[in-house]
Parts: C-alpha cells; structure tokens; sequence
C-alpha cells in the first residue's frame, strides 16, 4: 500500500483546496492529511486564520479524500510524520516549489499544481473585514489592550468611554483613538463591537446595553457575577445573533489549548484530581480590596483556576466548600474545594498571602505540572511513574496574550459563531455560579 501525506491549513477550505486533495490522493493508496494546530499557525505568524483547528479538521474530513488526518503542531514534525507513519510520498502545492526537498531523503517529494486565481489569502483579504471597536473603560487593562490590538488584523479602534469625561479624554489621547465620550449613546454610534474592561460591578450594566444596542461583545474577567445574570446575557446574546465572549486570555492560548488536547486524548489517564493556585501580594487604597467594589480574592483571581477546572472536568459539579482569611470585609485568602462524581478539584487564592502558583493535573498513568505563572502558560511538562518518559512542551506566548482573546472574538464575529470551543457558554455560567455561591457565603468556612 502506498501512503501519501500532505499538510496545509486549510482555512476557508476552497476549491483549490479541494483540488489539491484529490490530486494528493490520485498519487497512493491511503492519504494522510496534516492540519496545522492554531498553535503552529500562531507561531508562525498567522492570527488572522478565520477557522479554528477543529473546525478545519472537519472541513478537510467531509472532502472525503482523508484516510486519516494528523494535528500538525511542532517544526520538524513532518520528518517524524513520514517515518512513524512509513509514507512513501510527500505531496505538497507547487507554491512551495523546492522548499520540501530535504524530504527525500526520507521519501518521495511531489510538488502538485495549484488551482490558479483561488487561495486562502486571497479569501481572507475578500473576507477580512474591518471591525470597529469600542472600548469601556480607561484602567490598567484597557492599557495593555490597545497595543495587543495592533497584533490582530482586521480590528480598529475607534473610540472609548469613561463616565468620567477627562480620563476618556486622556486615554483617547495617549493611544491616539479618535473619539472619547461619557455619553453611551453617542458612544456606541458607527460601532461594531465593544470591550468591556470597567469594574466587575459595571459588567452586566453594560453588556446589556451594548447587546440591546446591536454590538458585539468581549468582556474582562469576571464576565458576571451571578449565574441568571451570565445566563440571560447569553441568552439576549443568541436572540439578537450577537458574539459574547469572556475573555480568559488563558483559555485562548496556543499553549492551554494544545494542554487540553493532550489531556483529552488520554495522555495521563483518566483526569482524578485538579489543583490550581494563583495569587498576587497587593496592599492600600486598591479596588481589589475594596468590598464596595467587590474586590477579594475570589471576585479577582478566581476566574482563571476555575476556567481551568471547568474545561478539564465539566460542570456537572456535585458539591463546592470555600474556606477564607478576611480583611475589611474583603478575602485576601481562599482556598475552593470541588467536588464531581468521578474527580476532585481545588483552587487557592491570595491577595494577602503568597502561593506558588502552579497548576497540577493528575491522572491514572501520570500527571502534568504548569509550573507558575501557568495562567500565561509557556510551558509544561507531562510526567510519569517512569521518568524517562517524561516530556517537556514549550510555546511562545506572545505580548500580554490578549491578542489570542481578540483574535478569537473577531474569528467569531466573521464567521458568524455565536460560541467558543475554547470557553463557551457553558463554562462561563458555571464559573459565575460558583462566584455568586462564594458570595452567598452559605457554603463557606471562614478562618480567625
């Protein structure tokens, strides 16, 4: 049996495409396509890819020319390819004309003619549109977003917003924005989409408002903070057609997601336990101590470990127990024990006491370490009772990663998906549940 293998991105999937797929087959027996994962595409440049993995992956599947299809995800990976799978032929689009020839030493290269006046670059150029941006709110966040945007193609910021007239005024003027407003009408004029980077108890005001108003939505951590709030927005979101996003910049890494993959396919075993810890030593006049502004541990920091758990684990959780050190009114420690059917989690919190800020994931055959900061996650490291089977991951995250949150909304808004694999609906519901629980206080110990 002759085996070809082939690899390309395949967003948009076009006829050319198609062609190239066919004529790949044409060559052997069994074909295997490559389909590069949104980690190699982003380090290698390509943020502006308007479909996810899984959703190229598909589209390569329903051509019906693949026999198999592999996730193409580090450099040097085509050479492992071709001798793991014993392929005899190495296709690829005339394009890369002699690029590929270091693969015969390995096997036979064949480079196929292209469809002519048909390419994905040329689709997204057509397809690219330019999304106009608002944003609300003028803090340290809003700050680092600005210049994260010029790394995402097809988004422009056009205005901001501060009830406050003279700090709109300034960051407007400071990152030359064109239109600075305290009136939310006029703010929303001539906008197609909004980020929401103001305090968490403004969130849901404002969601509303900009949904009700017809305008895409992409909103800091925490989204809400009660589960029907999360749930209504979401659910005005769909009625109108609108993209609602939360943006966990971890959940939308290169690096996260290939973890994720890792872990789904079985790697470690089954997934028994799950520990989070994140914490930052803040002190003073600050709104993440500051009650009236819902400052504390849990309302700060308890986003990003929960994010985690919830899309190793699910959300069929069976029991939640909070323990917390007080300040002012405020947690500056807590530490979350969760319960499911079949695993535990916990998450430890601090914004007057310092953890080590890992995330541990045991299972039945190993375990997988992201060491601290694991929330920008860069790097793990899957081990096993056997140590040299131990493996090491590394990734480049890029900037600040609010690019990849951003990157993300956009792709959803131009291919109209009302839902994110990487963090949907569901998991974000299940986070603010969990967060209006803590401040129920019902299920909480509190220590002296």
């Amino acid at each position: 049996m002759r085996k070809v293998i082939t690899y390309g991105t395949y967003d948009l999937l076009h006829q050319g495409h198609i062609n190239l797929l066919q004529r790949a087959k044409a060559l052997g027996d069994y074909l295997i396509v490559g389909v590069t994962s949104d980690n190699f595409d982003k380090e290698r440049g390509k943020l502006n890819v308007h479909n996810n993995v899984l959703e190229r992956i598909e589209a390569v599947r329903r051509t019906g020319y693949a026999d198999e299809i592999v996730i193409e995800d580090y450099v040097g990976q085509k050479i492992d390819d071709i001798q793991r799978f014993g392929v005899d032929i190495f296709a690829i689009g005339s394009d890369w004309e002699g690029h590929f020839d270091y693969l015969r030493e390995f096997c036979q290269v064949v480079y196929l003619p292209r469809t002519e006046g048909i390419s994905s670059t040329q689709l997204r150029e057509e397809f690219q549109e330019e999304i106009k941006i608002g944003i609300i709110g003028t803090g340290r966040i809003a700050q680092r977003f600005v210049p994260e945007a010029s790394n995402v193609g097809g988004a422009r910021i056009v205005a901001v917003y501060n009830p406050f007239y003279d700090e709109a005024i300034a960051f407007a003027s400071r990152y030359s924005i064109e239109k600075a407003t305290d009136n939310l009408l006029s703010f929303f004029q001539e906008l197609d989409a909004v980020y929401i980077a103001s305090p968490h108890l403004t969130h849901y005001d404002y969601i509303y408002k900009a949904l009700t108003a017809g305008k895409h939505v992409l909103c800091e951590i925490p989204m809400v903070l009660k589960k029907n709030d999360a749930e209504l927005l979401y659910s005005l979101a769909e009625n109108k057609k609108l993209v609602l996003l939360e943006a966990s910049k971890t959940a939308h890494c290169p690096a996260w997601n290939h973890l994720l993959v890792l872990v789904k396919s079985g790697i470690i075993g089954e997934i028994v336990d799950v520990k989070a810890s994140l914490s930052k030593l803040v002190n003073g006049n600050v709104r993440e101590l500051d009650a009236l502004q819902a400052g504390g541990c849990m309302t700060e920091l308890a986003s990003f470990p929960l994010m985690a758990i919830v899309k190793l684990l699910g959300t069929d959780i069976k029991e939640v127990r909070f323990y917390s050190k007080l300040q002012d009114g405020v947690d500056i420690f807590t530490k979350g024990n969760i319960v499911y059917r079949q695993a535990t989690a916990s998450v430890t919190l601090g914004l007057g006491v310092k953890t080590e800020g890992n995330l541990v994931i045991s299972g039945t055959c190993g375990y997988i370490l992201v060491p601290s900061p694991w929330w920008l996650t860069n790097y793990f490291e899957v081990r096993y009772e056997d140590q040299n089977q131990n493996k090491k991951y590394f990734y480049a995250f890029q900037g600040d990663g609010l690019r990849y949150e951003l990157q993300e909304f956009l792709s959803m808004i131009f291919t109209h998906r009302l839902s994110s694999y990487r963090f949907g609906r569901k998991e974000s519901v299940a986070i603010a549940g969990m967060i209006e629980l803590y401040r129920e206080g019902t299920n909480n110990t509190y220590l002296e």
